[in-house]
């Protein structure tokens, strides 16, 4: 992907983010289970992935790929889980705007922690006061938005 693409393809990733919380919470009070609802989006992206895998198959990884993959790196469909199941379960009750703007500034949060250390063999890039300020700034503004 040509780098000019990737921050507008990132901002309607975010956007597309914000839709489905909001669709998964109405999917949640429909059916009145948050697990089940989970299960039923887990099921539809899972099948939309075999069925983008089946059209486009390669590459593969190697035995030597797999083997030097860290023992933690599939484990991030199930971090994720945990987001979605919090969207489901409490979109209805405290909003869009809290739910998504509370997990994206925990994101962004995590995120520079990552970035700082250079955690899960990320690319280091150090904390600096402009990053501290923008995270003040997520804070705040989240704040403002629960609270009003």
């Amino acid at each position: 992907m040509n780098a000019a693409w990737a921050y507008p393809f990132i901002f309607v990733a975010g956007m597309l983010q914000a839709v489905g919380a909001s669709m998964g919470g109405q999917l949640n009070k429909s059916i009145g289970n948050p697990w089940l609802a989970t299960s039923i989006s887990f099921m539809l992206v899972l099948f939309l992935t075999v069925a983008l895998f089946a059209c486009m198959p390669k590459p593969l990884p190697t035995v030597g790929d797999l083997a030097a993959m860290p023992w933690w790196a599939p484990l991030g469909g199930i971090v994720g889980a945990v987001a979605v199941f919090a969207g489901f379960l409490l979109i209805q009750k405290l909003g869009a705007g809290p739910v998504n703007g509370i997990t994206i500034t925990a994101n962004i949060l995590a995120s520079l922690a990552i970035d700082h250390f250079g955690l899960f063999r990320m690319e280091q890039h150090e904390m600096n006061p402009w990053r501290f300020l923008g995270a003040l700034l997520m804070v705040g503004g989240v704040t403002l938005i629960a609270k009003f």
